[in-house]
């Protein structure tokens, strides 16, 4: 019996001797490094994504398999040897169905090339009974055959995933489909099935497409499917400046919408026009703004040209860039993880990256610095008490031992950590609760109106709020954008450790230190040299002019280093345009009095804003002239990612222009890219460009 006991012992070790961490890099034909491979351990739910460079990590065992699948690319299966590094270049795949394929982050209506095998069932096969797995039902007294799909061995032995025309269903509504009804039918297995549905793929997915006109087979059903949300965006019409001189709007620093949309072109997902936010995808990126020289905490940028895509038309820049204050310089801060462990959260993709993306955070505090951990899902409750920076290990444990499960009272989760917060609130220093969730709420207070007058209402306390996004599937952006907004913080969405590494590393500082609060830009245009203007983005965060002077209206917030710009396209006076502008009526009792005194300036823009702890608001007028110069490097950037966000959001605006401009563009902008982030958008609108083109 001992001999039984230490010879398995042994074997248990000897197992477990061979567990090690595979690394390597994974690039297309090209050699370009992939960002968003999907590398999953065969037979397994365990995997990761390749980061923005293509690196990878991920713990396996000498004799397995890693399969690497990427849409567009041919999946590949490599065993794990002797070495531990394997470094991988994809091929793209040529096969094309000419069948609808759904898959969890796609619905295509066209051919589209897929990286990943998918087997197809059409039609003429179900009725004969001809494929494996599929049972047809013909009894005489039923009104039409039916079809039953059973599990079987070539997808697991346990029920698999149901999708029909894009929407999960329960195996009961399988039997009322009609065979006659169905087109065809694709069966996903394995690793494919896994990387592509997380948790609930493991044991295959069964997809039905029906024959015939189906409703909201676009993008609503997308969103149905994977149960996000998007705040409705109408995007801003030119308005007449004789009769609206006055733009006013709140800055908006949060780039949760660029990394949401690269996500989505990643898996080959189409993109929901709400998801695009131009404002968040322009400001997702550095532009190299000069640091402010004077008493206030940003500095001011402008910038006039020929608009890209219309030959009739400006362009207006407008940059900030706040100041940049060192780590080792910051105050302390006193941050409470509000962490979501609910169910939902247990995809890959969730808690298991917030997890390993709060640690790049916990690595970078002070002894000064202290963290303290309250969970929630069907409860709130608190895991560590405000602990130290220096006791990075404890932390570590804490983050360590978090599980998913559960329902999601997100309501009572935020009322504890801001009342833990608030006990351990630092004078002068960073107090701050950073919540990290997909969003879904659904214990308690979960409705945005309800979460928005809970924030609004603990903002008082002085406690700053940043919000993180996790995984796809029950995202919720519109509750979590208006979390951030009331809750005088920001907004982020973590697809990758690259972009953890992005908001927790590169950005520590703008991520958790607050130098401006309640930014407001007001910018008039003078009526004699500007016809007509439209404000690009902000659809959100427009004002009233009058909210510009009342301090008591709430704004956005700037944090050290970050970069704000915002765009204008502008009609110059006496320039006929085919946008149909109204032009206001001779008034009898008001009248704009022709005037030299200002003929060479375009607009005034003023900034208001006040310190962190302050209560009144502090004024910068900056005045800019009617002088129009050859595109700069970083306006050429802008406009390309202002104009694809335009093509994707289907703008009336974007004037036919091809994505190509955009490529062209971005190319000619893409200098001062220390960290790739430019080169990567370029890459990522090829793609885009590449998945359309199917």
């Amino acid at each position: 019996m001992r001999f039984i006991i230490l010879l398995f012992t042994c074997f248990s070790i000897s197992i477990q001797a061979q567990t090690k961490t595979i690394t390597g890099t994974v690039n297309d034909h090209n050699g370009i490094p992939l960002p968003g491979v999907n590398v999953v351990i065969h037979r397994t739910a365990k995997g990761t994504q390749t980061d923005f460079d293509g690196n990878y990590s991920i713990e396996a065992k000498k004799g397995q398999t890693l399969v690497f699948a990427y849409v567009g690319m041919k999946t590949q299966n490599i065993k794990v040897g002797k070495s531990s590094i394997i470094n991988v270049t994809m091929v793209e795949d040529m096969t094309q169905l000419d069948e609808v394929v759904v898959t969890a982050q796609s619905i295509r209506k066209q051919k589209m090339v897929l990286g990943y095998a998918v087997s197809s069932v059409s039609s003429k096969h179900i009725l004969k009974g001809q494929t494996n797995g599929v049972y047809v039902n013909t009894n005489s007294g039923q009104t039409g055959n039916s079809v039953k799909i059973r599990s079987i061995s070539s997808i697991n032995a346990n029920e698999p995933l149901f999708v029909l025309n894009g929407k999960v269903i329960s195996k009961e509504k399988i039997n009322n489909i009609k065979h006659k009804k169905i087109k065809n039918i694709e069966l996903l297995k394995d690793e494919t099935a896994t990387a592509l549905y997380g948790e609930r793929g493991k044991n295959g997915v069964i997809i039905i497409s029906t024959r015939g006109k189906k409703k909201n087979t676009d993008v609503s059903i997308i969103n149905d499917f994977l149960n996000e949300s998007y705040t409705t965006i109408k995007e801003n019409d030119f308005e007449s400046t004789s009769s609206s001189p006055l733009s006013t709007f709140s800055i908006d620093v949060d780039k949760a919408s660029y990394s949401n949309i690269r996500r989505m072109i990643n898996n080959g997902q189409r993109i929901p026009k709400d998801a695009v936010k131009i404002e968040e995808m322009i400001n997702y990126f550095n532009y190299n703004y000069p640091q402010p020289i004077d008493e206030h905490p940003f500095s001011i940028t402008t910038e006039i040209t020929q608009t890209p895509w219309h030959q009739k038309t400006k362009l207006v820049r407008i940059g900030l860039q706040g100041k940049t204050i060192e780590t080792k310089n910051l105050p302390p801060s006193n941050l409470t993880f509000l962490i979501d462990v609910s169910g939902s959260m247990g995809d890959q993709n969730k808690l298991p990256l917030l997890k390993s993306a709060f640690k790049l955070l916990v690595n970078q505090l002070r002894a000064k610095d202290t963290v303290s951990i309250v969970v929630y899902a069907g409860a709130a409750g608190v895991v560590l008490e405000p602990t130290s920076g220096s006791d990075k290990n404890i932390i570590i444990e804490a983050l360590n031992n978090l599980e998913a499960g559960g329902s999601t009272a997100g309501g009572q989760g935020i009322e504890l950590a801001y009342k833990l917060a608030e006990k351990y609130f630092v004078i002068n220093g960073n107090n701050r609760v950073i919540l990290a969730t997909d969003g879904d709420f659904n214990v308690g207070a979960s409705s945005d109106s309800d979460m928005e007058s809970l924030i609004e209402n603990k903002r008082k306390s002085g406690v700053f709020l940043s919000v993180l996004g996790f995984g796809y599937g029950n995202y919720k952006d519109s509750k979590l954008e208006t979390l951030a907004d009331k809750g005088n913080g920001n907004h982020a969405y973590i697809d990758t450790m690259q972009e953890a590494q992005k908001v927790f590393g590169k950005e520590f500082g703008g991520t958790l230190h607050t130098i401006a609060k309640d930014v407001k830009i007001q910018i008039e245009f003078n009526p004699h040299k500007v016809q007509a203007y439209r404000l690009i983005g902000y659809e959100n965060r427009l004002l009233n002019d009058e909210d510009f002077i009342d301090d008591s209206k709430d704004a956005g917030e700037l944090g050290s280093g970050h970069t704000v710009t915002a765009l204008y396209e502008i009609i110059p006076k006496g320039i006929k345009t085919d946008y149909m502008i109204s032009q206001s009526k001779e008034l009898k009792y008001t009248k704009t009095s022709n005037t030299d005194t200002f003929k060479n300036e375009l607009f005034t823009v003023k900034f208001r804003y006040k310190k962190p702890n302050g209560k009144k608001s502090i004024e910068i007028v900056k005045v800019q002239n009617d002088t129009i110069n050859n595109p700069s490097s970083n306006m050429n950037f802008v406009s390309a990612v202002a104009l694809f966000g335009m093509q994707l959001r289907q703008s009336k605006y974007y004037n036919n222009t091809s994505i190509d401009k955009v490529i062209e563009l971005a190319n000619s902008g893409k200098e001062n890219d220390p960290d790739g982030y430019k080169s990567e958008f370029i890459r990522l609108v090829n793609s885009y460009k590449t998945i359309e083109s199917e």
